[in-house]
């Protein structure tokens, strides 16, 4: 999800501004409904949602800092590079431990 489309002054602590990969990003313009799921949305209707979302970020040219960005952004839901909610807190996790192993 393009996060401008959320909030054009947003920025990660961690990386470049939102700004100079944003521009770039597939999902720009798309409606933000395929990105984050409606209340009580589960099941197949969630799988299908999310599979969309992430054809979308597979061929986007922003999709590393996309990726890098969701776990530093005050944005605990819908899909950011290419990754669901639950598999971005397992990145976050993974990223964290490498970092401490560092």
């Amino acid at each position: 999800m393009h996060p401008d489309d959320r909030d054009p002054r947003r920025t990660d602590p961690s990386g470049p501004l939102v700004a100079e990969w944003g521009a770039r990003a597939a999902c720009r313009g798309v409606d933000a409904a395929v990105f984050f799921s409606p209340d009580k949305e589960r099941g197949p209707d969630r799988a299908r949602r999310e599979a969309e979302a992430k054809r979308l970020c597979a061929s986007c040219p922003a999709l590393a800092p996309c990726r890098d960005y969701a776990p530093a952004a005050p944005e605990p839901y819908g899909t950011w590079g290419g990754m669901s909610e639950t598999e971005q807190r397992r990145y976050a996790r993974q990223r964290r431990r490498a970092e401490s192993l560092q």
